[in-house]
């Protein structure tokens, strides 16, 4: 193949991952600007969602579309669950300290870490996508599911968008966001939105998690990459802004992809990381970022 190709198959699998990371870095990004809380499990509620993921599906015989959707809906109500508890439980008595919740987190992330170990086992598990299809290209064929993370991803920003823009629920998120003492002087439970929007950002994560493990395998120490990822793009994109954190996911997305496929993935890290280090010099505040007051 030539360079077009090339480069066409490069950005193809760049908005796979950008698909993914997108509606991963999301859900952190939701915590953080709702609850002021850095969510250092983050990456550990991705890996719960798809060790789930691969134990539900395994539980369903017949077609494997039927276990990827009892899997699409079950896992990350299961995810949900564990990162509602863990708010009440945790969070909540901690008063969301912003010190305290990072330390909070870093043991919740290996309380998740070790129970999938001892509950599910320490070897990667294969998931079966929902259906086999090939798209054929000129040059090469492409998976058919992959295109379908892509799109399933859109769909899920417009919703997100939709939710937080269109509705009621969406209000009471920004009011909370913008200030937790005058959302509550008007009768807004405050404590119930903190803990709703850290189930919601667990979910999303799990989401992504079930929609990427048939390219992948499902293993309990999978949940590094995303979380650090996720904090590249949020850092990126600004702290708490879901516009920033979608444009920043397309950027290492798509850069990712294209030096993973002409160069090396060590070097795509090492620019992700480069990034990172620009925006903290020229921008702290990430590229949609607003200072806080």
């Amino acid at each position: 193949m030539g360079l077009g190709p090339y480069l066409f198959l490069a950005i193809l699998e760049g908005l796979v991952q950008a698909s993914v990371l997108t509606v991963t870095a999301v859900g952190l990004s939701l915590v953080f600007g709702v609850m002021r809380v850095v969510n250092v499990a983050h990456g550990e509620f991705f890996m719960l969602g798809a060790v789930f993921a691969w134990f539900i599906s395994s539980q369903i015989a017949g077609h494997p579309a039927l276990g990827f959707i009892a899997a699409l809906i079950v896992s990350p109500l299961l995810v949900g669950a564990i990162a509602y508890a863990s708010d009440r439980l945790i969070l909540k008595r901690l008063n969301y300290d912003p010190e305290a919740t990072i330390v909070a987190t870093i043991g919740l992330l290996y309380v998740l870490q070790q129970s999938a170990l001892i509950f599910f086992g320490p070897n990667a598990q294969a998931v079966e996508p929902p259906f086999y299809y090939t798209i054929r290209f000129p040059w090469f064929g492409y998976s058919a599911y992959k295109l379908f993370i892509i799109a399933a991803a859109i769909l899920l920003m417009l919703g997100i968008w939709f939710v937080v823009r269109k509705t009621k629920v969406g209000l009471i998120m920004r009011a909370t966001q913008l200030d937790r003492e005058t959302a509550q002087a008007f009768g807004i439970n405050v404590d119930g939105v903190s803990a709703t929007v850290f189930a919601i950002g667990a979910m999303l994560a799990a989401v992504a998690a079930v929609l990427v493990v048939p390219t992948q395998q499902a293993h309990y120490l999978m949940g590094l990459d995303p979380l650090l990822l996720s904090f590249i793009v949020v850092i990126i994109g600004g702290l708490g802004s879901i516009q920033g954190t979608v444009v920043a996911a397309i950027l290492i997305g798509l850069s990712d992809g294209i030096l993973s496929v002409f160069f090396s993935p060590t070097l795509a890290k090492m620019v992700s990381t480069l990034l990172v280090a620009l925006v903290l010099v020229f921008k702290p505040n990430g590229l949609f970022g607003k200072a806080q007051r």
